[in-house]
């Protein structure tokens, strides 16, 4: 046992003494009796010494007990602060508790009006989960949670940052009507901004590939739609790709399809969702050639 996690047990001695001297923690309300806040600070105290030790699991557990005083004394700034130093804690060893005490300090932060942060640390939960691919669903559903708290506080980029991790994961799930729709949104909402503009085409393509991965015809629609919005987008190597796509498709020429593909990563190099979502559309057009 080292000097700072033998401290941190003496500190927690003596917060519980403090609690045990003050007259019930009922009577210490009424009283105002300093104990009650000693056995707090104490306990946060002790949080720290057993984070230098590297004891997180204890640490985690007296951020908790400092958490659960303040807030039975009405302190919503102190109780959110430490369940979120509890969260940061059980990150290291319990990915389960973790995400336990920051929806803790989510609730405290959303009574007091304090979305944005909220939203911040709906974030963090969907970075736990999108840690495992088995957890993405999980993860895609705090994002969203996270986008609908900044929207409502008008922070639309942050936002759409939260959105476009839904619509990743919505299209790796084959949620590509939903997937399609995020893109297409902020592909549109993008046009209206000078400083986001240059980014319309990529959500517009990524958006045309969730459709081609559905319905060949639905993608189609959305070429023209989205050339007739995003003039940029029209002229693109990104429409010229999507073209050639289709032709294969329509061909059922599996060989066709992947020479495409591989003639656009040549200049343009296909980021990894671009390499699935192809790969998904090209194993189906191979699939349907086996049956002829």
């Amino acid at each position: 046992m080292d000097d700072s996690e033998k401290k941190a047990m003496e500190m927690m001695a003596q917060a519980e003494k403090k609690l045990k001297s003050s007259s019930g923690f009922l009577g210490s309300l009424m009283g105002g009796n300093s104990k009650v806040e000693d056995a707090a600070e104490l306990y946060t105290k002790a949080g720290h010494s057993f984070k230098m030790a590297k004891k997180w699991g204890d640490a985690g557990n007296a951020y908790s007990k400092a958490a659960g005083i303040h807030q039975r004394l009405g302190n919503k700034l102190e109780t959110a602060s430490h369940f979120i130093d509890c969260g940061n804690c059980f990150k290291k060893v319990d990915r389960k508790e973790a995400v336990n005490y920051l929806l803790k300090a989510i609730e405290v932060y959303v009574d007091m009006g304090r979305f944005t942060i909220a939203a911040k640390h709906h974030m963090e939960i969907a970075e736990l989960y999108e840690q495992e691919p088995v957890d993405i669903k999980e993860a895609m559903e705090y994002y969203q949670r996270a986008a609908d708290f900044y929207q409502g506080e008008e922070s639309n980029s942050s936002a759409n940052r939260c959105l476009l991790k839904v619509a990743q994961y919505a299209s790796e799930l084959e949620m590509y009507d939903k997937a399609a729709t995020i893109y297409e949104n902020i592909g549109t909402s993008s046009m209206d901004n000078p400083l986001l503009r240059h980014g319309a085409k990529d959500h517009f393509f990524r958006a045309v590939v969730c459709r081609l991965c559905q319905d060949v015809q639905d993608a189609e629609n959305a070429l023209v739609k989205y050339s007739d919005i995003c003039t940029v987008f029209g002229d693109s190597r990104e429409v010229k790709l999507t073209k050639a796509l289709l032709a294969a498709i329509e061909e059922k020429d599996g060989e066709a399809f992947g020479a495409a593909t591989k003639d656009y990563d040549s200049i343009s190099r296909l980021d990894p969702w671009f390499v699935k979502m192809f790969l998904r559309v090209k194993k189906t057009i191979d699939n349907e050639s086996d049956l002829l």
